[in-house]
């Protein structure tokens, strides 16, 4: 059944933050949203990151922006998101909570909504652990009035103390992305441009610059790579940036390591399509997938990541489509790397089967049908009782 009472399924998106605050989890919140408007009516309900409320139009999509006083713990400090979503669920077949968000959590509880809740897992609380222990009572409650819970991944569940209380709430569907787009950008030597010696191996890195990304590590394992030059794109704190740059500086590596900042999405896309390498070294749980891992996939590049408990082992194989390694493991880290510098036939063979695995098991099509079936099973489950 698609229509309730001779229209369509009204789906409430719920999310910390939207387009064109830029962000794995916001980049999945856009895409359904888009995708699914349509066959669905959606909307959509966020934060400010800082200031006052604001409805837009985002691709066709209606986006209430709740005010804000700013962000404390991660998390929008918001009293008029919880109004709103009193209001804006009683309009709602299903709302679809993306995770961690205590304030949607709060939101919903207070609210006394009847119908149909999804929560998409996307990670555990890692490092705010204050703020668990405030949080761990209101986030149990959520999730066992919730109807059913998305994971990525199997290590999504089994890595999280709290999702694997819930094995059977949970429901594997994978992110996706529209790998025609990505291979549409044109292709310009954005890398090969900046390059210090003209036949050095082109390792990225693509990220927010913080503590679980494992970008120290990564420096320090580059001071024993021979015969590449390493390029960092995306941006973190004032303080983060400063010190990952004092480690550079009166060093071999010096002119051999690239900050790009913050690239558009076009040249973001030409950079994956040029490096040779891509290397995804976090450390800690908080990085629980790893989208970008997908991006450079996508154009056929292999992937060096890290065998945390997480989904991101399970994004990219060990051995078939790149290699992982323990986190935090600088020595590891640094052969791996030279590893696939040193050999061009390892590199194309392992590019190959990331490029077929991407297109087979995490096409972004595919994701969507999969997330509206479910958001559908369950509004139409609480509508039939």
């Amino acid at each position: 059944m698609t229509e309730r009472n001779d229209r369509k399924l009204h789906i409430l998106q719920v999310n910390k933050a939207y387009y064109p605050h830029i962000g794995g989890i916001e980049s999945l919140v856009r895409i359904f949203s888009r995708e699914m408007q349509g066959r669905a009516e959606v909307k959509v309900l966020v934060c400010q990151e800082k200031g006052k409320s604001a409805d837009k139009n985002v691709e066709g999509v209606p986006v209430h922006y709740a005010s804000s006083f700013g962000t404390f713990f991660s998390c929008p400090l918001s009293f008029s998101f919880l109004r709103k979503f009193r209001e804006m669920a009683e309009w709602a077949d299903v709302v679809e909570f993306h995770m961690p968000f205590p304030l949607g959590d709060v939101a919903c509880l207070l609210s006394g909504y009847q119908g149909a809740v999804v929560a998409a897992w996307h990670s555990d609380v890692v490092r705010q652990k204050k703020l668990m222990l405030l949080y761990k009572p209101i986030l149990k409650r959520f999730l066992k009035r919730v109807d059913c819970i998305i994971a990525a991944t199997e290590g999504h569940i089994t890595s999280s103390p709290i999702l694997s209380q819930y094995p059977e709430k949970c429901r594997v569907i994978p992110y996706g992305i529209d790998v025609k787009a990505y291979r549409s950008v044109p292709e310009k030597p954005i890398l090969q441009e900046k390059l210090h010696h003209a036949h050095s191996v082109r390792i990225l890195f693509v990220g927010r610059l913080v503590y679980y990304k494992g970008v120290e590590v990564l420096l320090r394992a580059f001071r024993d790579v021979k015969g590449c030059e390493l390029f960092l794109v995306g941006s973190g704190t004032a303080e983060m940036e400063q010190k990952l740059h004092q480690m550079t500086e009166n060093d071999k590596t010096a002119d051999l390591v690239h900050f790009l900042g913050n690239l558009s999405e076009t040249e973001l896309r030409q950079a994956f399509a040029d490096c040779d390498i891509f290397v995804l070294p976090s450390v800690a749980n908080s990085e629980a997938f790893g989208i970008v891992q997908l991006e450079a996939m996508a154009y056929g590049k292999p992937v060096i990541n890290t065998a945390l408990p997480t989904g991101v082992p399970h994004v990219s194989l060990d051995g078939v489509t790149g290699l992982t390694i323990p986190p935090a493991d600088e020595k590891a880290l640094a052969e791996a790397i030279q590893r696939l510098a040193d050999d061009s036939e390892l590199r194309e063979r392992l590019g190959k089967a990331a490029a077929k695995r991407v297109e087979k098991s995490f096409n972004e099509a595919d994701v969507v049908e999969q997330v509206y079936a479910t958001l559908q099973e369950f509004a139409e489950r609480k509508h039939s009782k």
